[in-house]
């Protein structure tokens, strides 16, 4: 009895969308609970506006018709009616029309990984791979220089553990290409 309780108040994804928390706390749904997002540190931050700008610039250069979101809510299809993600960023190449409260069709979802959360991050890079569209997860470290990527196979796998990326950087989803210490540059990493 306590169980099925304890489902039946869970928040649901519309009831999140809807919600008002009152507070000025950023947060994502996880399994039913709302959970706070804590403000990036300057680090982080640092790496998600490089990562921003670099990957707009390629897709102007290139002409191609994707576009990057900054922090979009992402729904796993892994109990799709309770969760609501947030990663850092997300590129999709859907055509815009209308406007999404939750970004459904990302093809590259990005996060930098924090010391603070990393299990927390893992978990969500994890429920990610239940999105059908998503064929790339990057994620970048924000206490050294490192990145690990995860890449969905022709046949539609997922590795069992992401590959740590050395000096160059390529996504194959958007055709972008950077060596990693150029996109740390402005970091405490590389002084």
């Amino acid at each position: 009895m306590a169980v099925l309780a304890k489902i039946s108040a869970r928040m649901s994804v519309d009831e999140f969308l809807n919600w008002d928390s009152g507070d000025a706390l950023r947060y994502e749904l996880v399994d039913g609970e709302p959970r706070a997002m804590a403000p990036a540190n300057r680090t982080h931050g640092t790496l998600q506006g490089r990562l921003a700008t670099l990957i707009n610039n390629h897709l102007d250069r290139e002409n191609r018709p994707c576009s990057l979101v900054v922090e979009p809510g992402v729904v796993p299809h892994l109990l799709s009616d309770y969760n609501v993600r947030v990663p850092d960023l997300a590129v999709t190449c859907a055509p815009y029309q209308t406007e999404e409260t939750v970004l459904t069709d990302p093809v590259l979802l990005i996060e930098i990984l924090s010391p603070s959360n990393q299990a927390k991050t893992w978990t969500n890079i994890w429920a990610y791979t239940s999105i059908p569209s998503v064929r790339e997860i990057l994620v970048l470290r924000a206490d050294r220089i490192g990145a690990e990527l995860l890449r969905r196979s022709p046949q539609g796998e997922w590795p069992a553990r992401p590959a740590a990326i050395g000096g160059e950087l390529m996504l194959e989803t958007i055709g972008f290409r950077t060596n990693l210490t150029e996109l740390y540059r402005g970091t405490r990493l590389t002084s």
